[in-house]
């Protein structure tokens, strides 16, 4: 009986110890936010179409880097792969996007609202795999081909981003984008979900 007693009193003061500390995990410092700078670096995850396949979703990561107030530029880079099969073959693009950007943007609240023009190229990488290839006894390049293509391409993009604390953002972006393959307008669209930094 002494013993619950003993555990009752244990737990009463511990419990008024807990309460009596005043520091606290939260403060009102927790989520303020300093935007004073021109400069925003950023990165995420990206999905697309992809730049030469006619069919799949490409998946992969992007960064990049803006300077500038209302008017901004910045240059930015992704990489994305998708693979796709037919009865004869594996194909696999992967895409290097490389692009120059120049955006409007403006804030609202805790957040900037933005319209991106993105204008470069884009590296395709195809690799192809005859599917049951090895088993009938092909080699070479009757079994896999590989080959590299740069294309003229285009992003327009709208932008989210939303100051969390201090410096850093969580930020999302959008929208169509053109290529130009075999002298064709090849349509497509990109989205990225990530974080940025504003020091």
């Amino acid at each position: 009986m002494w013993r619950a007693a003993v555990f009752f009193v244990w737990c009463g003061a511990l419990g008024r110890t807990a309460w009596a500390d005043g520091g606290t995990l939260l403060t009102d410092d927790t989520w303020r936010y300093q935007s004073t700078g021109n400069v925003v670096v950023d990165g995420g995850l990206v999905v697309g179409f992809p730049a030469a396949l006619p069919t799949g979703l490409a998946r992969g990561a992007g960064a990049g880097v803006t300077v500038g107030e209302r008017l901004a530029w910045g240059v930015r880079a992704s990489w994305l792969t998708a693979t796709e099969s037919s009865l004869s073959w594996t194909v696999t693009h992967s895409d290097l996007r490389l692009r120059t950007t120049g955006a409007v943007q403006a804030a609202a609240g805790r957040g900037t609202l933005g319209l991106r023009f993105g204008l470069g190229g884009t590296l395709v990488h195809e690799s192809r795999i005859r599917n049951q290839g090895m088993r009938a006894g092909l080699s070479g390049s009757e079994l896999e081909s590989s080959a590299f293509r740069l294309v003229p391409a285009a992003d327009l993009d709208a932008v989210i981003a939303l100051h969390v604390a201090g410096p850093w953002l969580l930020m999302t972006s959008g929208g169509p984008s053109i290529d130009i393959l075999d002298g064709k307008l090849h349509a497509g669209w990109s989205a990225q979900l990530g974080v940025a930094w504003q020091p």
